[in-house]
């Protein structure tokens, strides 16, 4: 793997962590809206390397969140798959669908297993939440950045 590439998994995992970190009252729990979620529609743009990046970065954000290892290698394995299915979306609104899914049953699972609570409220809780994140800010701020051409000029200058 070349330096240029570990470099851009490290900046997105660290982009993804911090985020999630400075928003911590409302990104973890079973009722939750992690803004940093936002995020995984980037494999869409960039491909597999920004999956592995968001699946760190959901690891490290996760060793904070309280649940234990289970969150912290399962909770952050099911960003992973999303990642790596949203990168072989056809559309910007079909690569939301993966985020929004597979944490919103996955999701609840963890949180169903570890804190006891409700599987089917909080697979519609952390539901809603992932499509507030993923759906409603992340579709708008990625194409806001569409517009105006960011993301071809980053996908540029990566190469």
């Amino acid at each position: 793997m070349k330096t240029r590439t570990i470099a851009r998994i490290g900046l997105l995992a660290g982009l993804y962590a911090a985020i999630t970190l400075s928003a911590h009252p409302i990104s973890y729990g079973p009722i939750q809206v992690r803004i940093s979620e936002l995020l995984t529609l980037l494999p869409f743009y960039f491909g597999g390397w920004a999956a592995v990046g968001l699946w760190i970065g959901a690891m490290i954000a996760n060793a904070f969140g309280g649940l234990g290892l289970i969150d912290i290698i399962f909770g952050a394995g099911l960003t992973l798959v999303a990642g790596l299915l949203t990168a072989r979306a056809g559309s910007l609104i079909t690569a939301a669908i993966p985020p929004v899914v597979i944490n919103a049953f996955g999701v609840a699972f963890i949180l169903h297993l570890v804190m006891g609570v409700s599987y089917p409220a909080t697979v519609l809780y952390v539901g809603i939440g992932q499509f507030v994140a993923v759906g409603m800010l992340g579709v708008s701020v990625m194409k806001l950045l569409e517009k105006y051409s960011v993301l071809e000029k980053v996908k540029y200058s990566l190469t």
